[in-house]
């Protein structure tokens, strides 16, 4: 797990939602466990971002869902935030990916809205990111044929801030979600 600074002990923690949905898996062959958070503000959004911070692990793969605007790259700023990088966090829109490296871990923002086809993705050398060690936040994953996802995040926007729905799809991500 991730050494996070003592500063993120200030920001508003995220509560539960009111009307979370059921555990996937109840009844059913989907073996991922769903939680969800109401984020009634950026430091809400933020303090989530700490706590996801603290459990990620070397090769996660995590999907990022939600309209623009919706907080997926807010989110990430706040994991780097998190684990202490420093430096402008900027949404990949026109880059498609941002490198990254804080508290000895590699991490890698993907932004793929603009890809028009699954030859640009595969063009651009982009699986190579995919090495067990880079952790993998991708914004737009449905864009391009990638890894499935240990944890999956849509950001919903309400009338009143945002409702994060959390998925772990494999055994690092529901350990994850366990510890959020």
């Amino acid at each position: 797990m991730a050494n996070l600074p003592p500063m993120i002990m200030e920001l508003a923690m995220p509560t539960p939602h009111p009307n979370p949905p059921p555990l996937a898996g109840e009844g059913t062959n989907d073996r991922s466990a769903t939680i969800s958070f109401s984020l009634m503000d950026e430091n809400a959004t933020l303090a989530l971002a700490a706590r996801l911070a603290a459990q990620l692990q070397p090769g996660m793969v995590i999907y990022l869902h939600g309209d623009l605007g919706a907080g997926k790259t807010c989110l990430v700023r706040g994991v780097l935030n998190a684990l202490g990088y420093k430096g402008r966090v900027k949404s990949p829109t026109y880059t498609l990916l941002e490198p990254y490296t804080a508290a000895g871990l590699e991490l890698r923002h993907f932004d793929l809205y603009r890809l028009q086809n699954e030859h640009e993705w595969e063009s651009a050398g982009f699986r190579d990111e995919f090495d067990g060690v880079n952790i993998l936040f991708i914004e737009w994953p449905e864009k391009a044929h990638i890894p499935p996802a240990d944890v999956s995040i849509e950001l919903q926007i309400l009338p009143q801030g945002r409702c994060a729905v959390i998925k772990g799809h494999t055994s690092t991500g529901r350990a994850c979600l366990k510890q959020l």
